[in-house]
């Protein structure tokens, strides 16, 4: 159950790839069942979340604007949770040709919400 809507949120982002040594034992399926194909996993624009920003409003089906990771801004759907270790983060899915990414400060806003969800 969602306790607090928060519209923008400052959080530390990463990249991760459709990887088993990344995910899971399932790499091509997120936390919430969808399917990232295997050709391309960036062309979805999915990213995991931190638990703790699930009670914030960042949950599945949400659409948020990213500002602050050079060439990855944009909108970007939320599919997948991230390990609970983390907090105040995010995680964007990417094609495996984009080795590295790690942005401290990135904005994320809640621009709607996917009506699947």
């Amino acid at each position: 159950m969602i306790q607090e809507i928060v519209k923008v949120l400052l959080v530390t982002a990463t990249i991760y790839h459709a990887d088993p040594a990344q995910t899971d034992s399932t790499p091509f399926i997120t936390a919430s069942g969808a399917h990232i194909m295997e050709c391309c996993p960036g062309e979805h624009r999915w990213i995991a979340v931190s638990r703790d920003l699930e009670e914030l409003g960042f949950i599945f089906g949400a659409r948020v604007r990213i500002t602050g990771t050079d060439g990855l801004d944009g909108i970007w759907t939320v599919q997948d949770r991230m390990h609970r270790r983390w907090t105040k983060r995010i995680d964007l899915l990417v094609d495996k040709s984009i080795k590295y990414g790690k942005w401290n400060t990135v904005q994320i806003e809640i621009i709607g919400y996917d009506k699947r969800y």
